[in-house]
């Protein structure tokens, strides 16, 4: 009877061992494997109408070893451009975002409406456009244009990216550089005379 109530009391122990590393281990592994910014992202107050279709992407790392992490969403929206915008900018705004007014936002000329964010350690560039309605190929045929195709005159809606990254690794978060001198004319480089002073210089002897 003793031995039994020992091995009953070491099964105990080791259940209860095992028990208490895999609940952390578990969810340790959740959090690792599930980016925090996407949670973010779904807590916009956005109408139903403006994200029907969501397409996440995830790439770097989030301790920032050799790249730090972008993150990356595709929406698709029902309706213009003009009322997606409307809607997602002030679902930013209700969600602690603020309009970020900084040169190379775009970074290139982009079509439709770029606008970017801030909010704490975080920027988002949000990139509302009309969407390209192209039916693939059929039977190895090219794609038609979207001018031929009855299809691309019917597709409406509009289409959304997000992009989320680190203040900390988003290059318009540092200072800029000045406008290049060469291209107004200044020469950046002046050639200085042999005396700054403008006086003769006495030849050595």
């Amino acid at each position: 009877m003793r031995e039994r109530r020992r091995l009953r009391m070491g099964v105990l122990a080791l259940v209860s061992l095992v028990l208490l590393g895999a609940i952390p281990l578990y969810f340790g592994l959740r959090a690792l494997s599930h980016d925090p910014v996407f949670d973010t992202l779904d807590e916009l107050d956005v109408p139903g109408w403006a994200a029907t279709e969501s397409v996440d992407n995830v790439s770097g790392s989030r301790w920032c070893l050799e790249e730090c992490r972008l993150r990356e969403r595709t929406v698709s929206s029902e309706r213009p451009v003009k009322e997606t915008t409307q809607a997602y900018e002030r679902a930013l705004t209700g969600n602690g975002w603020r309009a970020w007014k900084v040169s190379r936002c775009p970074e290139q000329q982009a079509k439709g409406v770029y606008t970017c964010w801030r909010r704490d350690e975080l920027t988002l560039d949000l990139w509302v456009r009309e969407p390209t309605c192209v039916p693939p190929p059929v039977d190895g045929e090219p794609a038609p244009t979207p001018q031929a195709s009855p299809a691309a005159r019917e597709c409406t809606g509009s289409l959304v990216s997000v992009k989320v990254r680190n203040a900390i690794d988003d290059e318009r978060t540092r200072p800029q550089p000045s406008t290049d001198p060469s291209l107004t004319g200044e020469d950046p480089f002046p050639t200085l005379s042999e005396d700054p002073l403008g006086e003769p210089t006495p030849s050595p002897s």
